[in-house]
């Protein structure tokens, strides 16, 4: 795969189901998001991603067990794949090594009022 096959939504979906694996689920998932980020992030929205990410083969799912908070509804848990921390160390690389060519003086200091 290609850094291209992987959106920037998609990556920080991604790196959030590294963070919660092996309990990790699309409402956890939108709610930390949502924490992070400080934008709204439906479950839909993590779903879709999740199921665009399971397809590219960055993840896996399993069907969790049944639990009483969830009315006896099981959860789809979500784990990293090979291929997936494949290209999450991939694009970290990238980042990373950009981020080590900027000079100080590139970009302005951000003033706190």
């Amino acid at each position: 795969m290609r850094r291209s096959d992987l959106g920037e939504f998609e990556e920080i979906v991604l790196l959030t189901v590294a963070v919660f694996s092996p309990n990790a689920y699309s409402v956890v998932i939108a709610e930390d998001l949502e924490k992070q980020t400080g934008k709204t992030v439906t479950t839909g929205a993590a779903h879709a991603a999740l199921q665009r990410l399971e397809k590219k083969g960055f993840v896996t799912s399993k069907m969790g067990e049944a639990t009483a908070e969830r009315g006896g509804r099981r959860k789809r848990l979500f784990t990293v794949t090979v291929a997936g921390s494949s290209i999450l160390r991939e694009v970290r690389d990238v980042r990373d090594n950009l981020w080590s060519r900027i000079s100080p003086q590139s970009l302005p200091d951000l003033k706190l009022s």
